[in-house]
């Protein structure tokens, strides 16, 4: 099943940390607001997701295209240019998250 979310308000209420990220990416727990909420519709088996981006939308593409990245240890080796990710966490349950920017 697939799911549409809107993520493209400015956030003018919380305007202490909307000027580094949109609304959806500010931290719960250490976790992007957003990324909870596509936890909890998982778990009710919504596992495809289109997230309609406004506001600063380069910074959830961001995320979600370097997810393994955020949610990984790695070692990068400046000299050779190179990066090793230890072990791979995806959070747990099937999600095949795509991105689609909102058309202004």
């Amino acid at each position: 099943m697939k799911a549409v979310m809107l993520a493209g308000g400015l956030g003018t209420r919380i305007s202490e940390e909307i000027h580094l990220k949109p609304k959806p990416m500010i931290e719960i727990v250490g976790k992007p607001n957003l990324w909870h909420i596509l936890k909890l519709y998982s778990a009710h088996g919504i596992n495809e997701f289109v997230i309609c981006c406004g506001y600063k939308g380069y910074v959830i593409k961001e995320y979600f295209a370097n997810y393994f990245l955020h949610m990984s240890d790695v070692t990068f080796y400046m000299k050779l240019n190179s990066m090793e990710v230890h072990q791979k966490r995806p959070s747990p349950g099937k999600s095949p998250w795509w991105i689609q920017e909102m058309q202004r």
